[in-house]
């Protein structure tokens, strides 16, 4: 690099961008915003799509999973056929559809689709996803307190259930009263306090929507792409997991009176999980490195923000690239981490 004459360290990080990300989750201005700012842009670019895939990919994958295991015909097929399409077919080229083939194919704005029922607070079109947006007031602190209340109280609530099942072998029914102390105490708090909420819906102005909040194609493009292709993984898994538990374990459950889904989440799931979990860390760990795929159709992630955009103005290319894989590295290390810690609590001791 001396040779080339090629400048090193990291002191551009401080040195102001001359360019913007047209979507960003903290604020930023052109000439103004450094480097490293640029840097955080992208990382929480790329967190955030990550983590909605993750955990929609991850719902998305047990529903499939457990429905390849229905003894109907119909529905063990479809999803089989979802998982062999989705499962075989490059990640790569599946962005590309669903960019390509289905988001850039939608009507324009003016001819949105409106998927809240006519209400028009959730519109899509080709310009992305446009969505009504919470404005807070000054007493919501308030009813997020009375929800905090009721989610703490809502856990010690089933732990004693569950010690009280365990000890008499009677079942006390958890979800109608944990559903009723989720939505009442923080809706009684909220309704005293005013309503103190607000929405901002989006409302068509001139050629675009203003107001309320939107998500570009690109973003929803890579969201709907990565939750399928690692959700046809995950039901695999699952499956996988499922099929590893003898039938004996059902038959058992069974013949004790339980009934089909109780059976399944409290017999053989439960067991099945040290078999997902190996699995399920790779899975995460992919959905996140795969995210990069994104600066195929200029989703701008940390590697079309910072090893791309920045290094193609400001040079650098050893400490971009270096920081780069190191926050990737960092984030696979902490799922992984996370994640074991979790896998070394539900690894069945046999006495």
């Amino acid at each position: 690099l001396e040779t080339r004459g090629m400048n090193t360290g990291f002191g551009f990080l401080t040195v102001s961008a001359g360019f913007d990300s047209y979507f960003k989750l903290i604020p930023n201005e052109p000439g103004v915003g450094t480097y490293g700012r640029i840097f955080i842009i992208g990382a929480l670019n790329t967190l955030y799509v990550s983590f909605l895939a993750i955990i929609a990919s991850t719902v998305l994958g047990f529903i499939i999973g457990v429905l390849r295991l229905s003894s109907n015909w119909l529905v063990s097929n479809v999803a089989l056929a979802y998982v062999e399409v989705f499962r075989n077919t490059p990640l790569l080229i599946q962005v590309i559809f669903w960019y390509i083939g289905v988001f850039s194919l939608l009507p324009k704005v003016r001819k949105s689709i409106d998927l809240s029922g006519g209400s028009e607070v959730l519109l899509l079109n080709n310009r992305g996803l446009y969505m009504a947006w919470p404005v807070p007031g000054d007493q919501l602190w308030v009813t997020g307190l009375a929800l905090i209340i009721a989610v703490i109280a809502i856990i010690f609530f089933r732990r004693w259930a569950r010690n009280r099942q365990d000890k008499t072998g009677q079942i006390f029914p958890t979800l109608i009263p944990s559903a009723a102390a989720f939505i009442l105490l923080p809706g009684v708090v909220y309704l005293l306090t005013d309503m103190p909420l607000t929405w901002d819906i989006p409302k068509l102005e001139g050629f675009n929507f203003a107001g309320g909040a939107n998500l570009p194609p690109s973003f929803v493009t890579l969201l709907v792409a990565l939750s399928i292709y690692h959700a046809a993984h995950m039901a695999e898994t699952v499956r996988a997991g499922v099929l590893s538990i003898g039938k004996g374990q059902y038959d058992a459950a069974r013949s004790l009176g339980l009934r089909e889904k109780r059976v399944m989440s409290l017999v053989i799931i439960p067991q099945a999980m040290p078999a997902i979990i190996p699995p399920m860390i790779s899975n995460w760990l992919g959905a996140v490195k795969n995210s990069s795929l994104a600066i195929a159709i200029g989703y701008p992630d940390i590697v079309s923000l910072f090893m791309q955009t920045s290094l193609n103005q400001a040079g650098y290319a050893v400490e971009l690239v270096a920081m780069t894989r190191a926050f990737y590295m960092f984030i696979s290390l902490t799922i992984s981490w996370l994640l074991n810690i979790y896998n070394k609590r539900v690894q069945l001791v046999e006495r």
